[in-house]
């Protein structure tokens, strides 16, 4: 009788445990692109977030864009908590490029944030005016070598896309020939040089893929270690093989420091499994021509570093 008793408290207790765990409500979790709110890393947060239902019953995540950059995160380490549910992207624009050259506009360092994870990961382009015939490194020192003073269209004067440009030129030793042409979003400055407002571009690859699909462009290199392996610009070859300066563009999803660890390793854990889905990672191949870069803590503060190091060389040709 008293086994029988046990066994009926233990089944009683069992259900009740499993009432309280089917009643426990699902945490939103609010997460701010404090930039372009039709760019790049607006598009690809509202693609992760429409998915966190199928991967987690205890996270919802709900995609938000602003346009404020720095003094947007400013307002968001001031006013949120650890353990907010407020989670918000931030990258080497910020925490490489801005805290060297306007450190007044920053009110936060990156010991204010908790990494969850790299959203994704840009290989820019460079793109020439297709009336120079650019289509390589050996054929852009040919046209340098002969003392052309050449434009290149960046989004903004001090974006990650004008050090692009100037630490190429620079370690090339064509510094002194190059003028670098501000434009208000990365769409116009992908489009300048088909235009013919400036010779060359550098650009995500997805913002000049269609004009160089009609000819317009010719796209001479890639920021990175190496060729591009896949899509429509595999082939085009990458700077680093020559030993010039680059990094990619990557979008940080940063909580609020103190945030408690378990939470931090739940979203990461959510965003891994979105990260990894068959659909998502072709869409970010495909269409937005981006890839999945999974990052530690460790590599963040590589990446900061590497492209603090390349402010802080090439300053003086984006800064005049």
């Amino acid at each position: 009788m008293k086994k029988k008793l046990l066994a009926l408290g233990l089944a009683v207790m069992t259900v009740a445990m499993s009432l309280v765990g089917c009643s426990e409500k699902a945490v939103t979790w609010t997460v701010t692109c404090p930039w372009a709110p039709s760019g790049v890393a607006a598009m690809v947060s509202q693609k992760a977030a429409s998915l966190s239902n199928t991967y987690s019953d205890k996270i919802i995540l709900v995609a938000d864009a602003v346009k404020g950059d720095a003094a947007t995160v400013n307002s968001w380490v001031a006013e949120t908590k650890a353990n907010d549910p407020e989670l918000v992207f931030a990258g080497e624009g910020l925490f490489s490029i801005t805290s060297i050259l306007d450190p007044a506009k920053m009110q936060f360092t990156y010991d204010d944030f908790e990494f969850v994870e790299n959203l994704y990961s840009s290989v820019f382009v460079m793109s020439a005016d297709s009336k120079l015939n650019i289509k390589n490194i050996d054929d852009l020192k040919t046209y340098m070598e002969t003392g052309n003073q050449i434009s290149i269209a960046a989004n903004g004067a001090t974006g990650s896309e004008a050090f692009l440009a100037a630490a190429l030129f620079g370690s090339m030793g064509y510094g002194d020939q190059i003028k670098i042409v501000a434009y208000s979003s990365a769409a116009e400055a992908a489009q300048a040089v088909a235009k013919g407002e400036t010779n060359f571009a550098v650009s995500h690859q997805s913002q000049i893929l269609e004009t160089y699909q009609q000819g317009g462009v010719t796209i001479v290199c890639a920021f990175d270690g190496e060729d591009i392996a896949d899509g429509p610009f595999a082939g085009v070859e990458g700077v680093g093989k020559y030993g010039y300066p680059y990094f990619r563009n990557r979008c940080l999803i940063l909580a609020r420091k103190g945030t408690d660890a378990k939470k931090v390793a739940e979203l990461k854990e959510l965003y891994d499994k979105i990260l990894a889905d068959k659909s998502v990672t072709e869409w970010l191949s495909d269409t937005m021509l981006l890839e999945v870069d999974t990052m530690t803590n460790d590599q963040v503060l590589e990446h900061i570093q590497n492209v603090q190091d390349i402010v802080n060389e090439y300053k003086d040709l984006v800064v005049q």
